[in-house]
């Protein structure tokens, strides 16, 4: 596992949970983690530099996920403000590992370990351009990166 992060490596992103997030007993229904998630790592890459619709445009390229694995610690209520922590952990030539914290309070509600596939329109993969490379490996020393 790589180095973590310096903390102003890190892109907060505020979540508040509304009933249409929860099941019948007011509890965040699981996938809806993954929608949290998604949101957050939207606004890390904006907040980079590389938005989805500038890296559509200029280089005809998207973001899949091709790998999630996460682990439910305690649950989210309706209207808990939450907290989704994510940074990058790895950069290769096509992909990127991001691990992101769904939290309240300080306190973990979920852990998500993600790996994003950039691919082409086609679907196929394809290598990261030097911009979206650059942008993302900005503070070079708190990612490692992969050949």
């Amino acid at each position: 596992m790589p180095e973590p992060l310096r903390p102003e490596a890190t892109h907060v992103f505020p979540v508040r949970v509304y009933y249409e997030d929860t099941d019948a007993g007011g509890v965040v229904y699981h996938a809806n983690y993954l929608r949290f998630a998604e949101r957050a790592r939207s606004e890390m890459l904006r907040a980079l530099g590389i938005p989805h619709t500038r890296m559509l445009r200029d280089d005809g390229l998207a973001w899949t996920v091709s790998r999630c694995e996460v682990d439910f610690v305690r649950p989210a209520r309706l209207d808990d403000a939450l907290e989704v922590h994510s940074r990058l952990l790895e950069i290769g030539g096509a992909s990127l590992w991001a691990e992101q914290i769904v939290r309240r309070d300080k306190n973990d509600c979920a852990r998500l370990k993600l790996r994003l596939a950039c691919i082409d329109g086609a679907g196929r993969p394809a290598r990261l351009p030097e911009s979206v490379r650059g942008a993302l490996a900005r503070d070079k020393s708190s990612v490692r990166k992969r050949a």
